[in-house]
């Protein structure tokens, strides 16, 4: 399974706000992973991956970088959860060909769970999306539903509390001929 097979929809919350996005890229799913890190410690055993330092990686227009990320894999060899942690640990793709800026997250934690097709933003956890911005303690993305719960991270130490989610919807543009009528 391809890292970004559904990360690209975490960021996708406008949808969840009630206006149409785009998948990510096409290809980003067919393009190379490439890790970068000052250090890289690799069980094949266990399938576990641990990357440390300014920790880059990058598929097609994904981007995730950390101050560590670990990966596990299934049995089977495929992608099981990433955890990317950092100050703050960043997370962007475009969602279709010519969209000017990729959706962008951020969270001193970000877990993609593979199997269960769920992005988890812990502690300090912000969206932006096409101007939009979604914030919270956490924010939950199912990527098959497409459906986003922000709220509380309970049972998390969480470094900046957040007793409301704060939540800035931009005004979608009228075309010339929406305009007309």
């Amino acid at each position: 399974m391809s890292l970004v097979k559904t990360l690209p929809l975490l960021l996708s919350l406008s949808a969840a706000l009630g206006s149409a996005s785009a998948w990510a890229l096409p290809d980003d799913n067919k393009q190379p992973i490439r890790i970068q890190a000052d250090e890289a410690q690799l069980d094949d055993k266990q399938g576990v991956a641990t990357y440390k330092g300014d920790v880059i990686i990058t598929q097609g227009s994904m981007k995730i970088t950390g101050n560590t990320v670990t990966l596990t894999r299934t049995a089977a060899g495929d992608i099981d959860v990433v955890t990317s942690v950092g100050n703050l640990a960043y997370f962007e793709q475009l969602q279709k060909v010519g969209d000017p800026k990729p959706v962008q997250a951020y969270a001193v934690t970000i877990q993609y769970h593979a199997p269960q097709n769920r992005i988890v933003l812990i502690d300090k956890a912000k969206v932006i999306n096409e101007g939009n911005t979604t914030e919270g303690e956490k924010i939950v993305y199912d990527t098959v539903k497409q459906v986003a719960n922000a709220g509380r991270a309970n049972g998390t130490n969480v470094t900046a509390p957040r007793p409301r989610i704060d939540m800035v919807i931009q005004p979608k543009s009228k075309t010339d001929q929406q305009k007309a009528q």
